[in-house]
């Protein structure tokens, strides 16, 4: 028996043994939807330990997402923690601030902010709405207090997140994100692509370099 007859074997086999529903009868199909639903933990990935903040900082630091992680106290921590890493990266204090009244409030001193990052910005910073967990994403709204082009224009893009605001899985994110915004960004790591000779290029269409500041509070 070849190996194709042995896989093909397999499946004819297993379809015996649990066949799906039969797709012209929208009852047996919604029945079959309706069990799956009945019980999301058995599809839905399992997450490392019973927090999600923890999941989500080891998911950020993976190597398939790709970014570094710092951890705050609070809000009030964060220019201290832009600063460290700005001067770790051998970079100025100049930044493209989201003008999110949380963040326009801290203490900048020292720092040359803008509102808008511009097509060279060195870095932005800016403030999640929401984390999940399982992906190690960024969840970010479009409105009069968040930039979109901040997430895609400057070389580093700093971001913080409440760690209250981690959500397990994405369905969980679909099911407290409201009104749907008119853009809706879930960044996952720094930009990257493989188009070329499948060669890994970062930075391709977006930020080279993300870094995630996970807040306490």
């Amino acid at each position: 028996m070849s190996a194709r007859d042995a896989v093909l074997g397999a499946v004819k086999a297993a379809l015996g043994r649990s066949r799906p529903a039969d797709p012209a009868d929208p009852a047996a199909v919604a029945a079959e939807a309706l069990a799956l639903l009945a019980d999301p933990d058995a599809v839905r990935p399992a997450l490392p330990g019973t927090d999600a903040a923890v999941a989500f900082a080891a998911r950020v630091v993976s190597p398939k997402v790709g970014a570094t992680l710092d951890r705050v106290e609070a809000l009030a921590d964060l220019p201290g923690a832009v600063r460290r890493y700005l001067d770790g990266q051998g970079l100025p204090h100049l930044l493209a601030l989201q003008p999110d009244p949380a963040l326009q409030g801290l203490d900048w001193a020292g720092f040359e902010l803008r509102d808008a990052a511009l097509p060279d910005e060195a870095a932005a910073f800016g403030l999640a709405r929401w984390g999940i967990a399982e992906t190690g994403s960024l969840v970010f709204h479009s409105g009069p207090d968040t930039a979109v082009l901040g997430h895609f224009l400057p070389l580093h893009h700093i971001a913080a997140v409440r760690a209250s605001t981690i959500l397990p899985h994405l369905e969980d994110y679909a099911a407290v994100c409201g009104a749907a915004p008119r853009n809706a960004n879930l960044i996952t790591g720094a930009s990257g692509t493989t188009d070329i000779e499948g060669s890994y290029v970062r930075g391709a269409h977006g930020p080279r370099f993300l870094h995630v500041l996970l807040v306490a509070d």
